[in-house]
């Protein structure tokens, strides 16, 4: 799996200043592409960005950010501002690096935190997309690696389906250019994935680009306990990747990863089958590693996890489906304050999908607001 860690900051910081240096003759007071700001403000905020991740990693920021910012001195010229975003990705590009994995730091949106691959992906984005803004308005020309772009997409844009060159889409995902079929965006968010604690393990949400590694039979960037991943961890990995492709995946109704966290291993994966239906029903699923079972890991995951859902405006009610024999399953739901429901497809979300597995060898639970 290629990482998004400090080289990638490295590389994305490489390839604008050396695109940039082509213009430091040219007027900077200019307009940056359709942002407000004159190409040398943006400047300034790329490098007030990526000193303010690597602050928030490092001081280990949990309910704000930390209150300090950078700004170029008066009489600072173009080639003194390109020194400065050198120098911030360089200490962005070291917290990364130096940054635990298990480590979350505050960011406002859209879940309020992200770890050390969150702050390199948006580091890396504001180095791309406002580079491309400087470039608009100098007159420059700039195209940064289809694979640095993809990095940032399956990592902050789980829920833009992918375009025909990754570029073209990061920009229009960005309301900075079109894509042919799609109507043209005016505000959009990036998604820092969706990270649940849940005593001793956290559930962390699987992105696209984990996702895509897990069904290729990679780690998906996590440590896994002696066993892991078990299959329908990858089975679960290809419909989320399947979700991302065409579209329609909403990263918090998709599948999360189970974190130890006494030691930062994976030992499981739970999930939902898809976003709640018209009656605010969502179905849930998950397993575990088998050398983790029987230490109540998935009951306090799906306690957590059951929190969640059914403190939102659009769940009524969260389904199960097990084996009528898995009594270590039934167990689980019950333990999470799930209780047994006659069953009829219509409970389910996706009955249509699972008409063929859901018969008589199976039961179905029930967990209401």
């Amino acid at each position: 799996m290629r990482t998004m860690g400090g080289e990638r900051v490295t590389e994305a910081v490489a390839g604008a200043v050396a695109a940039l240096r082509a213009g430091v003759d040219r007027d900077w007071g200019v307009r940056a592409g359709r942002v407000e700001w004159s190409c040398r403000r943006t400047a300034e905020h790329v490098a007030s960005d990526l000193i303010a991740y690597a602050g928030q990693l490092a001081g280990r920021a949990q309910d704000d950010y930390v209150p300090f910012e950078i700004t170029l001195e008066d009489g600072t010229g173009t080639v003194g501002a390109l020194q400065v975003i050198e120098t911030t990705g360089a200490m962005l590009a070291a917290a990364v690096a130096t940054t635990p994995h298990e480590v979350r730091a505050f960011h406002p949106y859209p879940f309020r935190s992200a770890n050390r691959e969150g702050f390199a992906a948006m580091g890396v984005a504001e180095v791309l997309l406002h580079t491309h803004d400087i470039a608009e308005g100098l007159g420059l020309a700039y195209e940064p690696p289809a694979e640095l772009c993809e990095d940032v997409l399956t990592r902050l844009f789980p829920h833009v389906r992918p375009g025909p060159e990754p570029w073209p889409t990061l920009l229009w995902a960005t309301g900075r250019g079109d894509l042919p079929g799609r109507a043209p965006v005016t505000e959009w968010r990036w998604h820092n994935n969706l990270v649940i604690p849940a005593g001793r393990v956290t559930l962390q949400g699987l992105t696209p680009a984990a996702a895509a590694d897990l069904r290729a039979g990679g780690t998906g960037g996590f440590e896994w306990i002696d066993g892991g991943p078990f299959d329908t961890t990858r089975d679960a990995a290809g419909i989320v990747l399947k979700a991302y492709e065409t579209g329609v995946h909403r990263p918090e109704w998709g599948v999360f990863v189970l974190v130890r966290s006494e030691d930062g291993r994976a030992v499981g994966s739970m999930g939902f089958h898809g976003t709640p239906d018209d009656e605010g029903r969502a179905e849930v699923g998950y397993d575990l590693v088998e050398a983790a079972r029987g230490h109540g890991y998935a009951t306090e995951a799906l306690r957590a996890l059951a929190a969640w859902a059914l403190a939102r405006d659009d769940v009524e009610r969260l389904l199960a489906v097990t084996d009528r024999d898995n009594t270590l399953s039934q167990g689980v739901l019950e333990r999470a304050g799930f209780t047994r429901a006659e069953f009829t497809q219509a409970e389910f979300t996706r009955a249509g999908e699972n008409a063929g597995t859901y018969k008589g060898e199976t039961h179905a639970y029930i967990r209401q607001r």
